[in-house]
């Protein structure tokens, strides 16, 4: 038997579908919650109805709100989706209209992308075309495929961190840590610079190894009792990256043992219910229509991390390349923009962009160089001119704030795309004492 034959043999073994109907289960549950705390705290309306303008990702111009009312029902059937997906009900229709919902809002505008966003349609994805949950066994390729993305999740999360700031600057920990100086016992630790360092370096470890350590049976326990107290202590630190840490630890149980999930399975006050949509054979003749599209996907999944590496100068400056990258909290960026039109009669006047922009939209824009050409595009539009400049300065991670992008490139000349932004300046090394002095604003 050869070696192709052994991996395919391997990954055609039946193995318990218990691990799978939790995930779904659980998966399910927690979007419920999420969509309920997000229309909770009135991000609907400050982030897809209140705003003027939106910034859509380069190729998805066409994705646009639809209504304050629209709105509102879209987040309604989102959430009752997860609910169906939990329990089991309409599985397949319930999964693809989450998915497709989910995608459409979070395309609408970049300003409010996150990566545990774009984890979230990934996970939705993968679960509208694997075999739903069988009573019995499954191929093991089928939760193998979960396990695989989250191992990507992780190992790319691990490796952006190997960086001169993150490793050998400790930022911007040094900056995040300091700012809890108010927390009971530990926060006068937090401001010592030594913690920044161990946080960072551990981070790093954590993100590169956890993956090999969650896939080996003998220590996935010990794996995943880490993952829950890393998630838990970010989540502590960190509040602002809302509920990623509990979707990490959640989607962490698919490496779980099968015999443990059975055990929940039978202790749970209620049966946890199993859509039962295809048979053994028909997983088998199904996996001839997926398998193709999931090896497009992990092709794609790990071209999207390594792009950034075609693309010339400081990527935490230019950011070409920067999202669905799983680069998770590796900057402190801030910036200001000031931008200026020529009008008809070739005065050149000053812009205020909060008269377009939420505050949020303005924080984001700043910063990024892809968001400023879409606004002054915009402003182009408004103000029916072929002039538009910008002057922005950044600082990235205790770094002096600098000039950003030309001030003497009109951006109405420039088009949108995947080329390299030669407008954007190149910065300055960070240089010794600036990261105390940010850490200390």
């Amino acid at each position: 038997m050869t070696g192709i034959e052994k991996l395919k043999k391997s990954l055609q073994k039946e193995t318990s579908s218990a691990p799978l109907v939790f995930f779904r289960f659980a998966f399910g549950i927690m979007m419920f919650i999420s969509l309920v705390r997000f229309a909770a705290n009135g991000w609907v309306d400050v982030l897809y109805v209140q705003p003027k303008f939106f910034f859509p990702f380069y190729g998805f111009e066409f994705i646009k709100p639809l209504g304050a009312t629209v709105m509102y029902v879209v987040f309604g059937v989102m959430m009752l989706a997860s609910l169906l997906v939990a329990l089991g009900k309409l599985y397949r229709l319930s999964i693809i209209t989450f998915f497709l919902l989910f995608t459409y809002v979070e395309l609408i505008d970049k300003s409010n992308y996150l990566n545990h966003y774009y984890f979230i349609s990934i996970i939705s994805f993968m679960l509208c075309i694997l075999p739903a949950p069988t009573k019995g066994a499954v191929p093991r390729w089928v939760i193998l495929t979960l396990q695989l993305q989250m191992a990507i999740v992780y190992f790319f999360a691990g490796i952006a961190k190997i960086n001169p700031d993150w490793l050998l600057h400790a930022m911007p920990l040094k900056i995040w840590l300091a700012s809890k100086s108010d927390l009971p016992f530990i926060g006068s630790l937090l401001t010592e610079d030594w913690i920044a360092y161990v946080f960072s370096w551990c981070g790093m470890l954590f993100d590169v190894c956890i993956a090999f350590f969650l896939f080996n049976h003998r220590t996935v326990w010990y794996a995943y009792i880490v993952v829950v107290v890393f998630h838990l202590l970010t989540a502590i630190l960190f509040p602002m990256i809302g509920m990623f840490p509990f979707i990490m630890i959640v989607a962490a149980t698919i490496f779980l043992p099968a015999a443990f999930h059975n055990m929940l399975i039978r202790l749970s006050n209620f049966k946890l219910p199993i859509a039962n949509l295809h048979s053994q054979s028909s997983i088998l003749n199904f996996q001839f229509f997926i398998l193709p599209i999931l090896c497009v996907h992990f092709l794609i999944q790990i071209f999207l991390p390594l792009r950034s590496h075609l693309y010339d100068g400081e990527l935490f400056w230019h950011e070409q390349g920067y999202r669905f990258s799983w680069r998770v909290m590796l900057m402190e960026k801030a910036g200001m923009v000031f931008f200026t039109v020529k009008n008809e009669d070739g005065k050149l006047f000053e812009v205020n962009s909060r008269n377009f922009l939420t505050m949020q939209q303005e924080k984001q824009m700043s910063t990024q160089p892809d968001m400023i050409l879409q606004f002054a595009h915009h402003l182009q539009k408004v103000y029916k001119t072929s002039e538009v400049y910008a002057e922005a300065y950044v600082c990235v991670n205790g770094r002096s704030s600098q000039l950003f992008i030309d001030p003497r490139q009109n951006l109405c000349e420039v088009e949108d795309g995947f080329e390299n932004k030669e407008w954007v300046t190149s910065p300055q090394p960070l240089s010794e004492g600036e990261g105390l002095t940010a850490s200390l604003r």
